[in-house]
């Protein structure tokens, strides 16, 4: 599977743009600010119906636009295709249109088109909150289970409303036996989520080491480990023990919105003893071992995007990275970086390598033939 074109209209900086892509590789290059980061958030949206970061889907708008328009065609294999249009209007719910139907629940659009993305942010990954690294276990196991999705938004719904009352209750005991209500209908979404990450952690682990010995050159030994409420105690143990702290405080303090996953290295925490290429290093495993869980899980090679990958990564680490990724057992590859020359000379230990790159400025992106020819007429 690969996207062979992509069209934004009124996307981001972007006005109108049409491009089409190598099966294999795509590099997007330019200066900071010049719109190659929004080329691999249109990708990651058409894969995952919604944007890699936090932002509400009317930022996705280009300034002073009310419409966006996403549209993009995925090569399936034997001559199939996908048409996935994607149409965004301030303060209405977005559309996603497949092969020109919608879809009934965008839900159901997630795990089509497998997709991973690393970004400068990811580093929070190992720096910041349990939120971000329950994020990365939820992109993961929704792409590969439909119903983990659905378990995961019933589960958010209801604990939304749990927390509500408890805030309304100020304190006071609950005679409505609302909150009852609550804990009983989060019980089978909570313990299928719980089980579904549990079981999703040791072969991510073990894909995990492999992809930071081949990054690292295995200078350092690191370990992953799952942490959650639920391993202790059954959901109903659970809540009971902790209905007079949630009265307390007003919010639900356990469940498997609590859980975590712990990154050490050489078995102390990772944040504490890694260096920034360490890091870094290590946020890329995390992502190259979702890759391939991904793979396994869907039957289908995931679309691999890499934003800024060189930053902090000294040179042996990089050559090391793209060693890996631009072999055969990676499929379409999207990178972006602001040095025309540097991904060319890597390439150039890749002979026969099919790949493009397009050269982007001020919210236009053209491939170098095209840069030629405008240069040309002018």
């Amino acid at each position: 599977m690969h996207l062979s074109s992509l069209k934004l209209t009124q996307f981001k900086n972007y006005e109108r743009q049409s491009l089409r892509f190598s099966p294999r590789l795509n590099c997007f290059v330019g200066f900071n600010g010049a719109g190659k980061t929004n080329l691999l958030e249109a990708i990651y949206y058409l894969c995952m119906s919604k944007g890699y970061g936090s932002a509400a889907d009317q930022y996705n708008i280009r300034h002073g636009d009310r419409v966006a328009r996403l549209e993009g065609t995925f090569d399936l294999g034997d001559g199939a295709q996908d048409k996935i249009v994607i149409k965004l209007r301030k303060r209405q719910r977005k559309i996603i249109e497949r092969n020109g139907t919608p879809y009934e629940r965008i839900s159901e659009h997630v795990g089509r088109y497998p997709v991973v993305i690393v970004t400068p942010d990811d580093i929070s990954l190992v720096l910041e909150g349990s939120a971000t690294r329950r994020k990365l276990l939820d992109n993961s196991l929704s792409q590969t289970d439909p119903r983990y999705l659905n378990h995961l938004i019933t589960y958010n719904k209801l604990l939304e409303n749990r927390n509500a009352q408890l805030k309304e209750l100020d304190g006071r005991q609950d005679s409505s036996g609302l909150l009852g209500v609550y804990d009983a209908q989060m019980e089978a979404p909570a313990t299928y989520i719980f089980e579904k990450r549990r079981d999703f952690v040791a072969p991510f682990t073990e894909l995990l080491l492999e992809a930071y010995a081949a990054i690292s050159g295995e200078r350092e030994r690191v370990g992953l480990e799952y942490h959650s409420q639920l391993s202790d105690q059954s959901w109903g143990d659970l809540l009971r023990d902790r209905t007079e702290k949630d009265r307390i405080l007003q919010r639900t303090t356990g469940g498997i919105h609590r859980d975590d996953l712990i990154f050490t290295q050489e078995d102390h925490p990772l944040k504490r003893v890694a260096s920034q290429g360490q890091l870094k290093s290590f946020v890329l495993s995390l992502k190259l071992a979702q890759y391939r869980l991904l793979e396994r899980s869907t039957a289908r090679t995931p679309i691999l995007l890499l934003d800024d990958i060189f930053d902090k990564l000294d040179h042996e680490r990089v050559r090391q990275l793209l060693q890996l990724v631009m072999s055969s057992a990676f499929g379409q590859l999207f990178i972006t970086d602001t040095d025309p020359e540097r991904v060319t000379s890597l390439i150039g230990d890749h002979p026969g390598m099919e790949w493009e790159r397009f050269l982007v400025a001020e919210g236009v992106a053209r491939n170098e033939d095209e840069w030629k020819q405008l240069i040309e007429e002018e």
